[in-house]
């Protein structure tokens, strides 16, 4: 029984992950997901007064998150999801919407993205949360089987990075 495709690009605020998602989503000809979208709008809110979130506001928006995965693995439609998943107990929920989700941890140093985070605008996640964000990071372990990727590399740097060890992993993408 073969699975389809799913890559789920994880890390905290800053790090890239919706940059890099629909990259790789564009690349592959793949479905794009940027998870933000699916927070209900009092989770946006509470981020915005700068106020983190907790297990409990996470709750239906992962819940959201498996749908739509789940959705595209019953389509067999390979796709791309741009999520934080902070926690193993995320990533493993998403994890039951697709067995066979791919991780690509986006790894950065606090300094590197609370200079990005300066620098963004119009975006509802304050600088004052990155501490909060990795406070909650619970990084891959290496049963879970994640690319492991430096945030601070040029775009094109990490997209051919992750294909790389996707064909690597014999996690050969679909041709677009």
């Amino acid at each position: 029984m073969t699975t389809t495709p799913i890559l789920l690009v994880m890390g905290v605020s800053g790090a890239g992950k919706t940059t890099i998602a629909k990259a790789l989503a564009e690349r592959l000809g793949w479905a794009f997901l940027d998870a933000d979208d699916l927070h209900p709008p009092a989770n946006h809110a509470k981020m915005a007064m700068g106020a983190a979130l907790d297990d409990e506001d996470r709750r239906p928006w992962l819940a959201a998150v498996a749908a739509w995965i789940a959705a595209r693995q019953t389509e067999a439609c390979p796709a791309v999801v741009a999520c934080s998943a902070l926690k193993r107990t995320y990533r493993d929920q998403l994890r039951r919407a697709a067995a066979d989700l791919q991780i690509v941890f986006i790894r950065a140093e606090p300094e590197l993205l609370a200079e990005r985070l300066r620098r963004r605008r119009g975006h509802f996640m304050p600088p004052s949360l990155l501490a909060s964000q990795f406070a909650t990071l619970e990084p891959p372990a290496p049963e879970e089987g994640a690319v492991d990727i430096d945030a601070a590399q040029a775009l094109p740097e990490i997209i051919d990075a992750v294909v790389s060890e996707m064909v690597a992993h014999r996690r050969r993408p679909a041709a677009p």
